[in-house]
């Protein structure tokens, strides 16, 4: 049996050429995840400012940025319920105009409630944006197409962290801590209208036969290809935070390095990673597209789990090579995200894959969410102040890795895969049956 996502055989090119209507697609979810991500990332290095200027103490810092995955995961917990029960396009639209006032609501905070609730509600409606806009691409794009289209939506996290960061922090130097958030909520807000041009209808999967939503969870839950995707998926992103949520303290710890010059290391080492991650996810989406996916993701993930070993047992060394390290590490660990992508979307057929993917992100987040407590609680500081133990948060890591790669295996596609349509803008596009 084909493993779940794999195109069928190499396509002929007329088949497995993205048209100019896909490209106009493609760049619209991007954009709409860009603006997700870059108010994910920028709200970490603003810390030192917000907790300043609002008064607010670390703990509660570290709760504003923590309750961001929790209110993600919860909500599309929840969401699973009745998430294929709607058209894509109103839900995806509904739930990125939520993202956008929340954006502009945490901009306008003044105390820590205001920030925490505006936070929250980002997380909810973000989180659900992200969540309809993967389900999109699966149901609008073939499995041959679905490689290139995922790995330019998974890039854009790259390119928040290389041109959304840095701007944002420009901006909050010369307006202030909501001067980047306000500006988000702006460039949402056009966004959006694109979209609301763009996205076609996606109603295909409301032609299945419904229960109560209460059975149509239970059937989701209950089917075993679903179950070993949530394993995978819970491995997959517990092999890459357990090393990446403590590779900028560890490095800053082994090295000696001071908080002006840590600050300044740790810039030029994620500019560099982040380049680097934009064009390794570029490329996986080409591989993807062109040869079987699991056999790529495997590469790619044996590659990651090494790199978790390296960077996790680095001495003392120069900020170079230090850029090289990560930037493999984060290179890989992106690039493997796009075949597993791919192959997440082929394990559900289209009348539960909103459901699918709702609870598949549910799990992501307890995974991300679990994997800093686990490195953290195996991280300790030594007599000398610099954290030690880390060469065991890398095998922790590998060995989670390890299991995502076996566990890829047991993934297979739905049993019913309808060619798309192909997607139209939305006032001319008539309801689409696609998977």
């Amino acid at each position: 049996m084909a493993d779940a996502g794999d195109p069928p055989g190499r396509p002929a090119p007329a088949t497995s050429r993205i048209t100019l209507a896909e490209w106009e697609l493609i760049l619209v979810l991007v954009a709409v995840q860009f603006t997700h991500m870059v108010d994910f990332v920028i709200l970490m290095p603003l810390g030192d400012r917000l907790r300043r200027e609002l008064g607010i103490t670390p703990e509660q810092f570290g709760v504003v940025v923590a309750v961001y995955a929790w209110a993600a995961g919860i909500a599309s917990l929840l969401a699973s319920f009745v998430m294929d029960r709607f058209d894509r396009r109103t839900v995806l639209l509904t739930m990125y105009a939520g993202f956008g006032l929340s954006t502009l609501y945490c901009g306008l905070a003044d105390r820590y409630e205001t920030l925490l609730l505006s936070r929250i509600l980002a997380g909810v409606f973000g989180g659900l944006a992200a969540v309809t806009l993967f389900t999109v691409i699966g149901d609008v794009f073939p499995p041959e197409k679905r490689g290139r289209a995922s790995g330019a939506v998974i890039s854009s996290f790259a390119v928040a962290s290389i041109v959304g960061l840095p701007i944002g922090l420009l901006l909050a130097g010369w307006l202030g801590r909501g001067a980047p958030f306000i500006a988000l909520a702006g460039l949402s807000a056009v966004v959006w209208v694109l979209a609301w041009l763009r996205l076609p209808h996606v109603r295909g999967h409301l032609a299945a036969a419904r229960r109560n939503p209460l059975a149509d969870f239970a059937a989701v839950v209950r089917e075993p290809n679903h179950l070993w995707g949530f394993a995978f998926s819970f491995f997959l992103v517990l092999g890459t935070f357990t090393v990446g949520s403590f590779v900028a303290p560890v490095f800053c710890s082994t090295n000696g390095w001071g908080e002006r010059v840590a600050e300044q290391n740790m810039a030029v080492i994620y500019l560099v990673a982040g380049l680097c991650t934009l064009l390794a996810t570029t490329l996986a989406g080409r591989l993807a597209d062109r040869f079987a996916r699991l056999p790529l993701f495997r590469v790619l993930g044996g590659v990651t789990l090494v790199m978790a070993v390296v960077v996790s047992n680095l001495p003392p060394i120069p900020v170079w090579v230090a850029a090289v390290a990560v930037s493999g590490f984060m290179g890989f660990a992106a690039a493997r995200m796009v075949p597993a992508q791919a192959m997440l979307l082929g394990v559900s057929a289209p009348a539960t894959r909103g459901a699918f993917m709702s609870l598949n992100t549910s799990v992501q987040h307890l995974g991300s969410g679990l994997a800093p407590v686990i490195a953290g609680a195996i991280i300790t500081v030594g007599p000398d102040g610099k954290l030690t133990h880390f060469p065991l948060v890398g095998l922790v890591a590998a060995g989670t890795a390890a299991a995502s790669l076996v566990l890829a295996g047991w993934l297979r596609p739905a049993a019913k895969q309808v060619p798309p349509a192909e997607p139209e803008p939305a006032e001319e596009a008539e309801p689409a049956t696609v998977s």
